[in-house]
């Protein structure tokens, strides 16, 4: 039996021929030529241009070793890389040493070497795409019951994320001496800055010694029982990170934070109009709930306007979604760090998150989970995330209410996975409501003495709070004491006459 199917239309010797990725050897080549003519070219790529950008692996190997050459403060030339390439069979196949000497009379001009980088980099950037988009189709075409399409999709965003501000797709080792001018780096800046502090800000004195700043990567768990002011505290330090934020422009015309952080509040606990009405509370000094009941005297309006008008341009902003998963979470503040920045994460509270429900048989597991994804998310975004915690019961039935690491509500991998854990107490929220009584039997006199201690202690605790740093996997743990204005909910630096001061930057 015979077929008549009709036969397919000839395909076009354009297309038929196979696509070879994008490349541009001459580029390369007039950029080596350059470095090798003048080794000031190197200055201009070095900061974005890497040996594993090139399309040519020879290629990338002589900029690798110009780059060493250069460091050292040698003269980069055909003749010093000459001993270094002898035996280099890659080199040999497209001319041996001579091509070297090519290279460098080839170049007509030093003057393009930062535009024969971009191109070279654009055109690894578009490779690794390439590649990337060929890893999604085969991974989507793969019957893979352990990854869900949603996971593909979160791991597809995350490479691309990772494309977009490193130009890899893979992480990898590192060499210690990359790592470790990196360190240095940090120092440097850490030195410069006016708090010569390391880290982020909070705007508090006491807790940026006791903690350097909020550091990139890290983990801090904030965590209190209910009416310690955990979401006060958390909204004063991203207020004040935010306040402090300052930007300079680096050789290539990119936005660098030199102190402060343009930050991002989840917000799952109160809508955003809640959280904007306590931070106008805060800074304008009234209370939130005569804002919301309209009961304001002409001067509080004034001062509600102007308070409105400075924080209009505030590098502050807030997600009121509820009941977000961390996956959710995460592609939310990638986005926002590839539009706007991002430097410092703030959740509220991590036992309103969800995890991906793929794994979690039990809410145990799935805060594991969540803990997990922060600490991930604070190492992939670079940026320190601080999430507030619930704690248990049992903090109520102890004499002494300062919390413990073993308080820590529903899993113990919020204490292994947090880089630092936080806790806020006011012993002035407990004395208020224990106020001694006079039992029976008692005489007049012992009542009055027990009456006085409270009163003196309620004295010496009142408008204050404190900060139990109870885990530090970088310095000391301890307490810091804070002032603590209930009717604003703002926490301030405690002078040592027991004033209340303002957080100075």
């Amino acid at each position: 039996m015979s077929s008549h199917l009709p036969k397919p239309p000839p395909v076009p010797a354009e297309s038929s021929a196979i696509r070879v990725p994008p490349h541009n050897f001459e580029a390369e080549q007039a950029l080596l030529g350059a470095i090798l003519l003048s080794n000031r070219a190197y200055e201009r790529v070095s900061e974005f241009l890497r040996p594993e950008h090139f399309a040519d692996p020879v290629h990338g190997r002589i900029f690798a070793t110009c780059g060493k050459l250069i460091e050292r403060g040698q003269m980069a030339n055909p003749v010093t890389l000459k001993t270094y390439f002898e035996s280099d069979g890659g080199l040999a196949e497209i001319g041996g040493i001579p091509y070297l000497a090519q290279l460098a009379n080839a170049v007509v001009s030093v003057i393009n070497a930062e535009d024969y980088g971009k191109l070279v980099f654009d055109l690894h950037l578009r490779r690794e795409l390439i590649g990337l988009g060929e890893d999604m189709v085969n991974t989507a075409f793969a019957a893979d019951l352990d990854s869900s399409a949603t996971d593909q999709i979160g791991t597809a965003e995350a490479k691309l994320y990772d494309l977009a501000t490193t130009g890899q797709t893979e992480g990898g080792f590192e060499a210690f001496n990359t790592v470790l001018v990196a360190a240095v780096a940090a120092a440097e800046a850490a030195h410069k800055r006016q708090g010569k502090l390391s880290g982020v800000p909070t705007g508090l004195v006491d807790i940026d010694s006791k903690l350097g700043g909020l550091h990139e990567s890290d983990l801090l768990i904030l965590a209190g029982r209910p009416s310690m002011g955990k979401t006060a505290l958390a909204t004063n330090i991203a207020f004040n990170a935010a306040s402090a934020y300052r930007e300079e422009i680096d050789s290539l015309g990119r936005k660098k934070a030199v102190d402060g952080a343009i930050t991002a509040f989840f917000s799952l606990e109160m809508s955003a109009e809640q959280l904007a009405t306590r931070i106008l509370a805060e800074q304008a000094e009234i209370a939130s709930h005569k804002i919301r009941q309209g009961e304001l005297a002409n001067d509080e309006f004034e001062r509600l306007v102007i308070a409105a008008q400075n924080l209009h341009k505030l590098p502050l902003f807030i997600d009121d979604t509820p009941a977000l998963s961390i996956s959710a979470v995460r592609t939310r503040a990638r986005r926002l760090k590839r539009q706007h920045g991002l430097g410092l994460i703030v959740i509220d509270y991590l036992q309103l998150l969800r995890g991906s429900g793929a794994t979690s048989e039990s809410r145990v597991q799935e805060v594991s989970e969540i803990t997990r994804g922060l600490k991930a998310l604070a190492k992939e975004l670079s940026v320190p995330v601080i999430a507030l915690s619930q704690l248990s019961r049992a903090v109520e039935s102890r004499e002494d209410k300062r919390p413990q690491l073993s308080d820590l509500r529903e899993s113990g991998s919020i204490e292994q996975d947090a880089d630092v854990v936080m806790f806020v107490f006011r012993e002035q929220y407990y004395l208020e409501r224990a106020e001694p009584g006079r039992r029976p039997d008692e005489a007049e006199d012992k009542f009055n003495d027990r009456h006085a201690r409270w009163q003196q202690r309620c004295e010496e605790v009142w408008n204050t709070a404190e900060v139990i740093v109870a885990k530090q996997r970088h310095g000391p743990v301890g307490t810091v004491r804070l002032s603590f204005r209930g009717e604003f909910t703002k926490f301030g630096n405690l002078a040592t006459a027991g004033h209340y001061e303002e957080p100075g930057f």
